[in-house]
């Protein structure tokens, strides 16, 4: 998309810029991915920007909508950011944008001063993010930006900016014999490229012009991708503590591990550290606070193990596939943008073969080229032709990274197969249907794709496609709640399944999709 010149970043250009970013980062992401041997080489670095980025411009978007200005925008990207946040790099990240907040100030015109003080701000915070931050990465980047942001001319943004884009490129390529690994492999820092993508975002916001097609990445050929993990588990999670919990919290991890990265949020908190013992890292944080959404990798298992990549909905769907094990890309407006983000987490190393899962009949086509790349690229990727989101998270329960890829694929198949799906919305016009007439605003219904019956409201309608679903029998009824769904609908149907029939067992799972509010599967 190409806009027209800015001299001054308001809210809506800071939430240009964070969209840019997450557009540029879709297509730099295998390319960053590949270049990911420093601290540890798991091919992940460009995946995790990309979805803590992602985040942020949602968030900000939603911020901009609701009217907020510049620092509220800020504020918003970076709350956003933390929870999203994944690896020591979507935690740094997530901690620039933090940073980029903090110095923006209560009011911010966005001229030259003030970008060179967000940019200052950002590079302290992500040092600041760190137990025992290392030169030669993304954190020598930040600073040479911010360095040149403040020697440039005081006055025009778009000079200040260039002026942080260049150091940041210089100090980028000096990178590569900054670090053992990195000389070894003959590349620059990951998050280091990562960071530069961002910052290329930021000049191209001002000067309105495209987003960039994929930088030319030298990457790491497999051979060099020798860089070992000094511990074997990476350990993440969010913790509800005060503030005053984190340095005795970081002290702790720092005594049991490396790649201490912690990102304080207001109330909650985005912990990352590589340690051998799991356990430990999890109990340095119980009498602080409340740890929650724990993740825990395995190195050894993260450069073998098969992945699978889903498309998902906007909202807390995604979620509920990664907290299974997935890695979702969430679908958007922009359709190319959905292609080149597909692409790049099907083609990312670190795995043998990749399973594809479209979730939708619409987007058959985007997982088999996706697929498609992935072949050419040297791996075995197979899409499983998921036509809803239920049959995904079916195919998703049976998944075993450690089963042969082939035999994988068929089992999740014969899983969406045996699942039959059930959606509810809402009418936006006067139509036709195959349950008969229906007038905008009736509730809609919908068993594999057609129109199966027309009522007053949610739980009722959500009842009868139970019903129906059930005639023919059923072991597991799965219901996904949406956005616009009441609280108590989830309860209120899983009591209705448990009354009626006993013997099926029901799960139910808040998605916080849009447009549909409860969506059904029968297994």
């Amino acid at each position: 998309m190409t806009g027209r010149p800015v001299d001054v970043l308001d809210g809506v250009g800071l939430a240009g810029w964070y969209s840019r970013s997450a557009d540029a980062l879709a297509t730099a992401c295998a390319g960053i991915d590949a270049l990911n041997v420093f601290p540890v080489a798991d091919g992940d670095t460009g995946t995790n920007m990309l979805l803590t980025m992602q985040a942020a411009a949602r968030a900000a978007a939603t911020a901009v909508a609701a009217g907020g200005d510049v620092a509220e925008v800020a504020q918003a990207a970076a709350a956003g950011s933390l929870v999203a946040a994944r690896g020591s790099s979507g935690v740094i990240l997530s901690r620039y944008l933090y940073g980029v907040a903090a110095g923006l100030g209560p009011v911010w015109p966005g001229r030259g001063p003030d970008v060179a003080a967000a940019l200052t701000s950002a590079s302290e915070a992500a040092y600041a993010a760190l137990a025992d931050p290392v030169e030669g990465t993304i954190l020598s980047v930040a600073r040479a930006a911010a360095k040149a942001a403040r020697d440039a001319d005081p006055v025009d943004v778009r000079q200040v900016v260039g002026a942080a884009v260049a150091a940041a490129r210089q100090e980028l390529a000096r990178t590569v014999g900054q670090l053992p690994a990195l000389s070894a492999a003959g590349v620059v820092d990951a998050g280091g490229q990562g960071l530069v993508v961002v910052l290329d975002a930021l000049a191209d916001t001002l000067a309105g012009v495209a987003v960039p097609p994929a930088p030319d990445i030298a990457v790491a050929r497999p051979s060099q991708m020798s860089a070992a993990a000094t511990f074997a588990y990476e350990v993440q999670y969010l913790l509800d503590a005060p503030a005053d919990a984190l340095p005795p919290l970081r002290a702790r991890l720092a005594a049991l591990g490396d790649a201490v990265a912690i990102v304080a949020g207001s109330d909650v908190h985005n912990v990352h550290v590589h340690v051998d013992d799991i356990g430990a890292a999890i109990e340095a944080a119980l009498d602080l606070g409340q740890p929650r959404r724990i993740t825990v990798t395995r190195f050894a298992d993260q450069a073998a193990a098969s992945r699978v990549v889903v498309l998902t909905p906007t909202g807390g769907l995604a979620d509920l596939f990664r907290g299974a094990g997935a890695i979702a890309v969430e679908v958007g407006d922009d359709e190319s943008a959905v292609v080149s983000a597909l692409t790049a987490a099907v083609c990312a190393p670190g795995a043998r073969s990749a399973v594809v899962l479209p979730n939708a009949r619409a987007f058959r086509n985007v997982a088999d080229t996706a697929a498609a790349a992935a072949r050419a690229a040297g791996l075995s990727a197979t899409v499983v032709p998921t036509r809803s989101v239920i049959q995904g998270l079916a195919a998703l329960a049976v998944h075993d990274p450690g089963r042969r890829a082939d035999d994988d694929a068929v089992a999740m198949s014969a899983a969406a197969a045996a699942t039959r799906y059930a959606e509810v919305s809402r009418a936006t016009f006067d139509a036709l249907t195959s349950a008969g007439p229906c007038r905008a605003g009736d509730v809609l219904g919908h068993i594999d794709d057609d129109v199966a019956t027309i009522g007053d409201d949610v739980a009722s309608v959500a009842r009868e496609l139970i019903d129906r679903m059930l005639i023919g029998g059923g072991e597991l009824v799965t219901i996904v709640v949406g956005a616009d769904a009441d609280a108590s609908l989830g309860p209120q149907l899983e009591d209705y399944v448990r009354a009626t029939r006993p013997a099926v067992e029901t799960v139910v799972h808040l998605g916080g999709q849009p447009t549909y509010p409860v969506m059904v599967g029968v297994e």
